[in-house]
């Protein structure tokens, strides 16, 4: 499937910028499968003379030999050997992009020694341009980028990839509405491939998807899963725990009935490969004891949410769409606390300028959003509904937001508080801000 390119104006300037230098660039590109590195890449360097090899998990040597003679034929006079070939290559090639690099160091660990060499002794001083890209993070930040790597001090800059913000998705979707995006935005996250693939409705795009005998939802997880571990049995549990809700240690074990077992190195290995995170209260040290695990995109969320569960149903094709219709609206409201974060850092400097923003629990008490002012000594406690709210319930809800920000352990004789709603809808909503409450809808999005 040819993905279409849509985004990704800032990483594609910071590229332009590398790709017109004068010197020698050595350049890492990571990011999880499905990002849009390769997309990335090559629509940056489509003007340039360019090499690109995709690393498999053999005969590495042999088939990128084989790929400069497709473009070079006089390379076939030369050694087959890394050090000849990008002798060759400085003088000839612009640019050289080696993608799923972690392949090559898979197939032999020494290439990074080989590579080493090659960057001292025969690239430092040409003008070509060299990128790895690798969709394995453990292994690209573990075995190229840690500084016990033989390429540590060696690359000139790295890019981790990331989803696009959900206020990119109107690139992709043009005619969609405010509502529709976070709908999206709650299945896809900012993944451009699976963003591309929704041609139509959302719901109905889902409804055809799931029921297709061939549609790429049922074993797009194992897919992914099976790139990063060998067995992946333990680790899909504790990702269906938790996106059940289980986000303490004793409740993720409880969920998978392991009340012995030890789950930290399973944890540990999903937050390396960025498949989940661990967060603390906005206003504790990062090694809180409080720390709880969430699911890092919003597809894994909502694969193990809705098709994990379901396969046997999708592939008997008895599964119904109003199965995940039905539950949708709901599984949103953690969805939208992130759009609303995404929204106030997009306005934070005509909202409120802070420095720290995250979520607060203690015990049974959370409150969605707070915002830090660390300087100023200002904060904002945020509540974020995906609901229609009418302007009796924005009042019960602040009510109930400023007593529970009494119990925000932070500055507390010094402070400067406020406090803010962000609905999907609030009616009212400017009769309010004259009383003098800051509320905000999708409206303002």
């Amino acid at each position: 499937m040819i993905i279409q390119f849509k985004d990704r104006k800032k990483e594609r300037q910071e590229l332009d910028e590398v790709l017109n230098s004068k010197t020698f660039e050595f350049i890492v590109i990571y990011g999880r499968r499905r990002i849009g590195k390769t997309e990335l890449i090559l629509k940056a360097t489509e003007n340039k003379k360019r090499i690109y090899y995709l690393a498999i998990g053999a005969k590495n040597l042999e088939r990128f030999y084989n790929i400069c003679i497709g473009h070079y034929p006089q390379v076939s006079k030369l050694k087959m050997d890394w050090e000849v070939l990008f002798d060759f290559l400085k003088d000839n090639a612009e640019t050289v992009v080696i993608d799923e690099f972690q392949n090559m160091i898979q197939e032999d660990a020494n290439i990074l020694n080989i590579f080493q060499s090659v960057t001292d002794t025969i690239l430092k001083d040409s003008p070509l341009k060299l990128f790895l890209l690798g969709s394995s993070i453990s292994v690209m930040t573990s075995k190229v980028l840690d500084h016990k790597s033989p390429l540590y001090g060696r690359k000139t800059g790295s890019l981790e990839l990331k989803s696009v913000s959900f206020f990119d998705l109107k690139e992709f979707f043009p005619k969609a509405g405010m509502e529709e995006l976070v709908e999206i935005y709650g299945f896809a996250d900012g993944v451009p491939y699976y963003l591309v693939r929704i041609d139509r409705s959302f719901w109905l795009w889902l409804k055809d998807e799931v029921e297709k005998e061939r549609g790429f939802l049922k074993d797009e997880v194992d897919f992914l899963m099976r790139y990063e571990f060998e067995d992946v049995s333990t680790y899909k549990l504790i990702l269906e725990a938790i996106a059940h809700g289980k986000t303490k240690l004793n409740e993720i074990k409880n969920y998978m009935n392991v009340k012995r077992t030890d789950i930290s190195p399973y944890l540990r290995n999903l937050i390396e490969v960025g498949m989940i995170k661990r967060e603390v209260p906005i206003t504790e040290n990062v090694r809180s004891r409080l720390g709880r695990y969430y699911i890092s995109d919003n597809f894994l969320k909502f694969w193990f949410r809705y098709i994990y569960p379901n396969v046997s149903s999708i592939e008997e094709g008895i599964f119904e769409i109003d199965i995940i219709k039905g539950d949708y609206n709901r599984y949103l409201g953690h969805i939208f606390e992130d759009v609303s974060k995404q929204f106030l850092i997009k306005k934070r400097d005509k909202i409120f300028k802070f420095s720290k923003i995250g979520k607060w629990w203690h015990k049974e008490r959370e409150i969605d959003i707070v915002a830090l002012n660390e300087s100023t000594e200002e904060i904002m406690f945020i509540e974020c509904k995906w609901q229609d709210l009418s302007a009796k319930q924005v009042d019960k809800i602040l009510a109930e937001l400023k007593e529970k920000s009494k119990f925000v352990r932070w500055n507390d004789d010094t402070r400067k508080e406020q406090f803010a709603i962000i609905a999907k809808h609030i009616k009212d909503k400017d009769k309010l801000r004259k009383k003098g409450v800051l509320v905000f809808d999708l409206a303002d999005f």
